[in-house]
């Protein structure tokens, strides 16, 4: 028998954990361990922040899903990883800290033959002043669409500007990063012309002042170096199309910025050219930066061993190029394959929990040294890939005796579609459609873009919505293993 241990049930996680319990036998154990009780199908979190969904729309109790299927789930937080065993332990195994089922607090040992790290981020709010509140959590002058709960805040605050605006109060609103080492502009991308979309529904959008900040060094970046797209027999750029569309919505930017401070109505930042400046707001919903969530690892003698099985940011080192190369010498090859990790190899890690090797925009930084960069998205349907492909690998690993894994999925071997609203409604609804392919631009297959014109193209119109609102809904039976969920692609 083996026992495969899953470290959180997001996309990633729980993609790996729903086909590892389909294709594995009743011999074989299939953990997963989450602090959530629910899941959350998190790009519909952005309706759920201007009150076009509910928040029992976009999440689901996971405890009766996995029941249904009998996968082993423990509503508990890793606390550490002991790959060697330990003293009165001969197996691998993680040590975890009960959040619900009635053990709350309480400390379990749980062995594994295998591990999948899929843990996600830590919202690292603390990392700008005033945007944490001190102790890891949303601080008070800012809101956020980032989970299910923090969308349903925003929604009420949103409301409650929208009701001085009806009442003849100008408002002025922020969006977008808030610091200079965000990932998911998409998210803030989505929410601003959300937001633009429910004002004009309102009959207040002239009563608003609405700024988009981000880290992005051009807008249309998204954390992946900007895009060239096929339209019309033609290339045009990520660039053009998103300042066409900002500009179309009468909403000014402020780009290449680090938050460096919030307070009140107000925040502080600092520009790739060194510029200092403010923008006051009476609402502003900023993205935090990513961590990853502080898991610790030790040897068998109890050593601390975190550096050898964690980068520097947390997330988990996989079979990556680490040895921090120039810009000029990145290559596509230098993204992992088969997220194992290279010291311990019944260890992968998949999603956001896994190390990139580098950015994907090009590394930029202010006069001062501080550097105003996105850093890599590796959330949605890259994420669904990558654990998929890693439990294919266990799989076989388990029940073919295979000796390393049997799968792959390279971020600079993968396209990827993104569907990005730009507002909810049955027929004024607007979604951007993009494709990408690759999603790690390769300049040396495809000299000057780094990407394949013939899969990489982008549309924004109602058809956009509609193919967002169906996601929406195949995305979440699918994650319910309802009949035929093994049929819908990642």
């Amino acid at each position: 028998m083996a026992r495969v241990v899953i470290l959180g049930a997001g996309v990633s996680g729980h993609t790996a954990a729903t086909f590892l319990r389909d294709w594995l036998g009743k011999e074989h154990e299939v953990v997963v361990v989450t602090p959530n009780s629910k899941w959350n199908w998190i790009p519909s979190n952005i309706w759920v922040g201007v009150g076009q969904m509910s928040k029992d729309e976009v999440v689901f109790d996971l405890a009766p899903v996995y029941e249904k299927v009998g996968i082993d789930y423990r509503q508990a937080k890793a606390v550490s990883i002991h790959p060697e065993g330990g003293e009165n332990e001969d197996k691998p195994y993680v040590t975890v800290e009960y959040t619900g089922q009635g053990k709350e607090g309480q400390s379990e040992t749980i062995t594994y033959d295998y591990l999948i790290n899929a843990t996600g981020p830590k919202l690292n709010f603390d990392a700008t002043p005033g945007l944490g509140n001190g102790k890891g959590g949303l601080g008070e002058h800012t809101v956020s669409v980032c989970t299910a709960d923090h969308a349903v805040h925003a929604n009420e605050e949103l409301q409650k500007v929208i009701a001085k605006m009806k009442a003849g109060e100008r408002q002025k609103i922020v969006v977008g990063t808030g610091h200079g080492m965000c990932t998911c502009q998409g998210a803030a991308f989505e929410y601003i012309f959300n937001i633009d979309h429910e004002l004009n529904k309102a009959g207040v959008r002239d009563m608003a002042d609405i700024t988009w900040i981000s880290n992005e060094s051009f807008l249309g970046d998204f954390g992946i170096g900007g895009l060239h797209m096929k339209r019309g027999g033609y290339a045009a750029s990520s660039r053009l199309f998103a300042e066409s569309l900002y500009a179309e919505k009468g909403i000014p930017w402020v780009i290449g910025a680090h938050v460096k401070k919030v307070e009140s109505g107000k925040l502080e930042y600092l520009q790739l050219d060194g510029t200092e400046g403010e923008l006051e707001f009476d609402f502003a919903m900023l993205i935090p930066p990513f961590a990853g969530v502080g898991l610790k690892a030790y040897d068998k003698a109890g050593e601390d061993i975190t550096s050898k099985l964690f980068a520097p940011n947390g997330f988990l080192k996989v079979d990556a190029d680490y040895s921090g190369k120039p810009y000029e010498e990145w290559k596509a090859s230098d993204w992992p394959k088969t997220y194992q990790n290279p010291d311990y190899s019944n260890i992968f890690a998949v999603g956001i929990a896994f190390a990139p090797p580098h950015l994907i925009s090009k590394p930029m930084q202010a006069p001062d040294g501080t550097p105003i960069n996105p850093t890599p998205p590796r959330t949605g349907m890259p994420s669904g890939i990558i654990g998929k492909a890693v439990a294919m690998s266990i799989r076989d690993m388990i029940t073919k005796g295979a000796e390393k894994p049997t799968h792959t999925a390279s971020m600079a071997e993968m396209g990827a579609a993104c569907v990005a609203s730009a507002g909810k409604g049955l027929t004024d609804g607007m979604a951007a459609a993009l494709t990408v392919y690759p999603v790690v631009p390769d300049f040396e297959k495809y000299p000057g873009i780094g990407r394949d014109l013939d899969y990489t193209f982008g549309e924004i119109g109602l058809a956009g919505h509609w193919i967002k609102h169906i996601l929406h809904h195949m995305f979440i039976y699918k994650a319910q293993l309802k009949p035929g969920w093994t049929l819908i692609p990642e």
